[in-house]
């Protein structure tokens, strides 16, 4: 590789934080320590929950989900489906604006409001259906909502006709680490559902999670 080529990465690594200038040199910064211990902090997640993921697919027979946040965004770190699941377009790796979904809304309601504020700066407040959340009012009120009970509802707001249920999945020291849910067809889940036996499954998944996760 060409001196400038290599110059243009260290200044693009640079302008990250990935690696800082001394004098003629370049040292690692304390950038690649947070992406480190993030990752670190996602795979026992993913370890942990994938277990749940999956027998929550075959309890409910509809598709479960596993998200985190990085960076303002939601990232799937895995789905699992059951027998009577519909093939959505989630995989491991998408990313998606969290205000859009029941996993995002469950893990935006237990970030501190400040931060919660740099995601809209950073990310704004797209919206993806008629039904999506538009404003920072009606975001607030809304997370307020998922705090009271317990568990986040996504009616059609990242992709019509389609209803989701998430709880989030927190640390011993109420830090949220990532989101499960479970996601079906509108037809198949009514407003009765969303309020009774399936929010009872779903958290009941988040805290097997957080038990082994904490103990």
């Amino acid at each position: 590789m060409g001196k400038s080529a290599v110059h243009n990465h260290l200044t693009t690594l640079q302008k990250h934080g990935y690696v800082l200038k001394d004098g003629d040199d370049y040292r690692v910064g304390l950038k690649f320590l947070e992406v480190g211990g993030h990752s670190r902090k996602s795979m026992e997640v993913y370890q942990v929950a994938e277990p749940e993921v999956k027998s929550l697919a075959a309890d409910t027979g509809e598709l479960a989900n596993l998200l985190v946040e990085e960076q303002g965004m939601g990232v799937y770190l895995m789905r699992a489906k059951g027998d009577d699941a519909v093939d959505l377009d989630t995989y491991a790796g998408l990313r998606t604006n969290l205000h859009t979904t029941a996993l995002g809304k469950a893990i935006l309601a237990n970030l501190p409001e400040s931060r919660v504020d740099e995601i809209i700066e950073r990310h704004g407040l797209e919206q993806k259906t008629p039904k999506s959340i538009g404003t920072r009012q009606e975001l607030f009120q809304v997370l307020e909502g998922v705090r009271e009970r317990g568990y986040a509802i996504d009616d059609g707001e990242r992709l019509e006709g389609l209803r989701c249920l998430a709880a989030p999945i927190k640390s011993s020291s109420g830090e949220v680490l990532g989101a499960i849910s479970v996601s079906a067809p509108a037809s198949r889940v009514s407003d009765e559902d969303l309020h009774g036996a399936l929010p009872e499954r779903v958290l009941s998944a988040a805290n097997v999670v957080e038990l082994n996760i904490n103990y």
